[in-house]
């Protein structure tokens, strides 16, 4: 462990040294490779193990998971107390947190998870304090809530990005647009759709022997970089949508209040006084991109009470057939569905119609 820290150390005081410009971007390619590989072996160190670790690993219920993240004494276990009214030990000094713990909310339907994860501390990618495990239980995550106090805000909102990131949670962020497809022979073939402002074939050759890999094509169809390229390579990183919640807003004034909502993904809140919630789980709801379907059993009318919760990107009818159960797919002959994916109500339609939020289905079996 300590040589994999001593060469990441070594590796990014010369990235630090070396003075960014078109000379030296191939140079600062490959060390990024190799930060990134060194990185991994962090991540999941050779020989398996490398779990989340005794009160980290939580099974995952409900139907979204939110990790909050942040510094020591933040206010994160009063906020997951007022929402989940889950006990999580506070006190007024630092490090109360020890294990995960979670809790469950119900919001429009939606069971969410919650889980308090212990305070990170600056170093936590490299192994300090138990960041690895902290980070691990983020990776798994539908969204993660960095909490930051409002007094210092900035400071630990970089620190904290830092260590997601060397952990590969790319926060707010979509999988770069780059197909790389390896083959047997041929050598290297890079096709662009867009101009790319950093990475030419020669850098692009470099950083993929780093990896070992002579032959493949690779299309760039978006202005890509080295460190996205790297990503595509690494295939290991998770795209997760994060909200900034900055507490003990009461302690602010207003003119302060006004400059923090213009930071972007951010809600201002009071976990002590429970200020400003309305919006922090409306703004989850969003980030969390879930939608509600409603059940119309036939001869009945439709069960608002308890909706089939859907992601936005699986939301087909057979989608739903397969949350209430698995059998039902195989006996579907079609469904009615009421709502604003339809023209007409109700409308007959196959396995593979899109719903939106708040579609009324029936289905209707073979007989």
């Amino acid at each position: 462990m300590s040589t994999v820290l001593e060469k990441i150390k070594a590796i990014e005081d010369e990235m630090a040294r070396t003075q960014r410009n078109k000379a030296t971007m191939g140079h600062l390619g490959l060390l990024k490779a190799r930060l990134a590989k060194l990185r991994r072996e962090l991540i999941m160190p050779k020989g398996g193990g490398g779990g989340p670790g005794e009160g980290f690993d939580v099974a995952k219920t409900g139907d979204a998971r939110i990790g909050f993240v942040g510094f020591p004494s933040v206010g994160k276990s009063t906020l997951m107390n007022t929402l989940a009214g889950v006990y999580s030990e506070i006190a007024a000094y630092e490090f109360t947190t020890l294990t995960t713990v979670p809790g469950v909310i119900k919001y429009k339907g939606a069971k969410i998870q919650m889980l308090d994860l212990p305070g990170i501390i600056e170093g936590a990618k490299d192994g300090k304090g138990r960041g690895r495990q902290v980070i691990a239980v983020a990776r798994t995550c539908s969204l993660i809530f960095i909490v930051l106090d409002v007094l210092k805000p900035l400071q630990h909102k970089k620190i904290i990005e830092r260590e997601l990131e060397g952990y590969g949670i790319r926060l707010n962020k979509q999988p770069p647009n780059i197909t790389l497809r390896k083959k047997e022979k041929g050598g290297i073939n890079l096709q662009t759709v867009v101009q790319q402002s950093e990475l030419d074939a020669d850098m692009v050759k470099t950083i993929l022997s780093e990896y070992k890999i002579h032959n493949a094509d690779i299309l760039l169809k978006c202005d890509a970089t080295s460190d996205d390229l790297i990503d595509v390579i690494e295939g290991n990183r998770i795209y997760t949508p994060c909200i900034y919640v900055l507490n003990k807003i009461d302690q602010i004034s207003i003119e302060e209040l006004d400059i923090i909502y213009r930071i972007p993904h951010c809600v201002p809140i009071s976990a002590h006084h429970k200020w400003n919630f309305d919006d922090l789980l409306e703004m989850t709801w969003d980030y969390l991109k879930l939608i509600r379907i409603y059940t119309k059993p036939k001869g009945q009318l439709p069960d608002y009470e308890s909706p089939v919760i859907l992601s936005q990107e699986k939301r087909s009818i057979e989608d739903f057939c397969n949350k209430l159960h698995r059998s039902i797919i195989k006996e579907f002959k079609y469904a009615l569905v009421w709502g604003s994916s339809v023209k007409h109500n109700p409308q007959k339609v196959g396995k593979d119609h899109i719903l939106n939020d708040e579609d009324v289905v029936q289905i209707v079996k073979k007989v």
